[in-house]
């Protein structure tokens, strides 16, 4: 069976056998690396090796037996869909949920969810576990996604991406009060050198990374702030507040591992999304409300509550 992926953004950088064993969980990775060995992996139509490092827009096309990808089901939810049509669906993604199947999460992600409301009406640029899936967000931030009904639409929000030019404005609680109105933050983010699963600033081997941020309201100890996102490296706005000194309310990873609120996970919404339509050409933007969770924080904040 052919497979046909189209790097994303947040996962350039990463060496092709390593991609490729996350995109293929049921490949082992000495399968993988034969592949690669025999110049059976194509990007763009060349062979590559095992130490090529994948960048974002590359085509990457391989053959598998049939029975190599685990059978992902469709599964009835309760979608918030905030705008759809032929081409593409913008969903409201709630905390906790998964945007596609990986180890550990083959049931209950929004592609599960996507696979029962859209049918068979999905991309498949990004193989049998991503249908539909051209950008994502992480698992406990909530707000909007996009994903492309068809392989026209996926190949023209995916430039968009890679153009820089979709709108993308976070919402975020951070620890700290800070000083200034606005600011932007250029660093590189790459893999954390020991805890892989991590990123981190890296000014050797990262990417290139902005985000601009303004204050929105200031609390004693807490800041709450809009992020507006000119690139989307992986837990792009989380590596970069913490840098700066500011990480994220509830994010046990890159801030405190003790939050004075019962949080799950770091405070963070993914509000608006804005974008050139592929098929009409026209500038589409939408909003996604603050989540529950969020107002009542910020409404704790404001009267000095601390949980």
């Amino acid at each position: 069976m052919r497979q046909h992926f189209l790097v994303a953004e947040e996962q350039e950088d990463v060496r092709i056998d390593r991609y490729l064993a996350e995109a293929c969980e049921n490949l082992s990775r000495s399968y993988i690396q034969k592949l690669l060995k025999d110049g059976e992996v194509l990007v763009d139509g060349k062979s590559v090796k095992a130490s090529y490092k994948v960048c974002f827009g590359d085509q990457v096309i391989f053959d598998i037996p049939e029975a190599v990808e685990p059978e992902i089901l469709a599964e009835d939810m309760d979608l918030d869909i905030l705008y759809e049509d032929p081409d593409v669906i913008l969903v409201n993604k709630p905390k906790g949920m998964v945007v596609h199947p990986a180890a550990g999460h083959y049931s209950g992600t929004l592609v599960n969810g996507l696979m029962a409301h859209c049918k068979d009406q999905l991309s498949g640029i990004n193989g049998v576990m991503r249908p539909g899936i051209v950008h994502r967000i992480d698992m406990d931030t909530t707000g909007i996604l996009i994903a492309c009904k068809n392989d026209f639409a996926h190949n023209a929000i995916a430039a968009q991406l890679k153009e820089h030019s979709i709108t993308r404005k976070y919402l975020a609680v951070v620890h700290g009060v800070i000083k200034e109105e606005q600011g932007t933050v250029d660093a590189p983010i790459g893999r954390h050198p020991v805890e892989r699963k991590k990123m981190s600033i890296n000014e050797k081997n990262g990417r290139h990374a902005v985000t601009h941020y303004e204050v929105l309201q200031r609390f004693s100890r807490y800041t709450y702030i809009e992020c507006r996102l000119e690139t989307g490296r992986t837990h792009q706005i989380r590596v970069h507040m913490a840098s700066i000194g500011h990480p994220l309310v509830g994010d046990e990873v890159y801030g405190p591992h003790k939050c004075p609120f019962s949080l799950q996970g770091q405070t963070l919404h993914a509000a608006v999304l804005g974008f050139v339509h592929p098929r009409t050409g026209e500038y589409l933007e939408f909003q996604a409300p603050l989540p529950e969770y969020f107002e009542k924080l910020l409404e704790k904040l404001e009267t000095g509550d601390r949980g």
